[in-house]
């Protein structure tokens, strides 16, 4: 099939040396599993030697973030009331920014428990097999995750509506089936070691990043000598993040492969499927929303009833949009998502890559399925926060 013009604009998507690296990592590891799963491989959870070594530079990492600490406690301790403080309060001021952040939950977007949408989590539950998280909060993202929060670690799902709302109902099983596979598929990447790790690395990188260099300015030539000292660590710290992403971007591609299968087994392959192409038009999602939010500012509702009304009314006119685009539009956007090894981000295998591997095997039939009544219980439950986040868009913009 010819690919003449099927892109016409090119991506102009400017990425960081990181994000550039560790995006061809990602693509390398996940067309090699691919390959071997045409080979007739298979495909499962495992901790390996690479996943142990990369939590032992985690380790390492925090190690360094206390021997930091313990530094600017010493001192304190030793220079108490003279210039010794100096040190010791820079060092505790960096150990503090450096500490392993447990995730708190959001004060400025709807937060749902059990006890305020019983149909929704038993949905999740009946997805994931078990009990599937403790907390959902509804945003204004186009994507959905999940992650833990708090001390001891209860399970969280991010739902993002103008995700959710453009998804069919067996679509939304496939989203869910992806988020609820993360827990189970061991993705080292994801847990709190190695992640934390991840934060105090890219902390480190952010200290050592050269400034801004002003010819005209007399402080120029200070701060080029500061950058000049500052290589060696940035480069260490390069190296060490390039050496977590080695040792744990195949777990994570694999990891994104496994939770695949699960969307595939709760939704069935098809809804699966279907799901991917849909992640392929979050830009015209986008787009629709902006221009919501511009009309809005233009002719601007009248008092809160009708606000209300406008804002309800998003949702509809969000999925109508996106409902419209045409089947040749979408096999386009296929085509231009594996010319451009489209994938929701840096970490995740590309798109046409995560397509080919549910289709290698039979076809999966779904293992939950969502009728008319039910769904329409779930959408009342999520009545209250659709309303809310859409007035945070109209509002605050997109």
């Amino acid at each position: 099939m010819c690919d003449w013009n099927v892109d016409p604009e090119p991506s102009k998507e400017k990425k960081g040396r990181l994000a550039r690296a560790r995006g061809n990592l990602a693509r390398r590891h996940s067309e090699r599993l691919l390959a071997e799963l045409y080979a007739g491989g298979t495909l499962r959870a495992r901790r390996d030697a690479s996943a142990v070594l990369a939590f032992a530079v985690a380790l390492v990492v925090h190690a360094l973030t206390l021997a930091v600490t313990a530094g600017g406690i010493w001192f304190i301790v030793r220079g108490w009331g003279g210039w010794g403080m100096v040190p010791g309060a820079l060092l505790l001021a960096l150990g503090w920014s450096l500490r392993p952040r447990f995730r708190q939950l959001p004060k400025d977007t709807p937060v749902l428990r059990r006890a305020e949408a019983p149909e929704l989590f038993a949905l999740v539950d009946e997805v994931a097999g078990t009990r599937g998280v403790d907390t959902i909060v509804v945003n204004d993202w186009i994507n959905a995750g999940v992650g833990s929060y708090g001390v001891r670690g209860r399970r969280l799902l991010v739902l993002g509506l103008p995700l959710w709302e453009i998804l069919s109902p067996q679509q939304r099983i496939a989203l869910l089936g992806h988020e609820m596979g993360h827990y189970v598929n061991g993705d080292t990447r994801h847990g709190l070691v190695v992640a934390a790790a991840y934060r105090s690395l890219i902390t480190w990188h952010y200290y050592f990043e050269p400034g801004e260099h002003d010819p005209l300015d007399e402080a120029a030539t200070l701060q080029l000598i500061v950058d000049l000292l500052y290589v060696v660590p940035r480069l260490l710290v390069l190296g060490v993040l390039t050496l977590l992403d080695r040792l744990s971007m195949r777990a994570s591609q694999r990891a994104e492969y496994l939770a695949d299968r699960v969307a595939a087994q709760a939704a069935s392959t098809r809804a699966a499927l279907e799901w991917m192409d849909r992640m392929l038009i979050l830009d015209s999602a986008a787009v629709t929303l902006g221009r919501e939010v511009n009309r809005t500012s233009l002719n601007r509702p009248r008092g809160k009833q009708q606000t209300d009304a406008w804002a309800k009314g998003l949702w509809e006119r969000l999925a109508a949009d996106l409902a419209s685009v045409p089947e040749r539009e979408h096999e386009r956007l296929r085509r231009v998502g594996a010319l451009r090894a489209h994938s929701v981000d840096s970490t995740h295998p590309p798109t046409h890559l995560r397509h080919a591997c549910l289709q290698i095997g039979e076809a999966t039939p779904p293992a939950v399925v969502i009728d008319d009544e039910r769904d329409r219980r779930i959408a009342e439950e999520l009545a209250d926060a659709r309303t809310k986040v859409a007035l945070q868009i109209l509002q605050d913009g997109y």
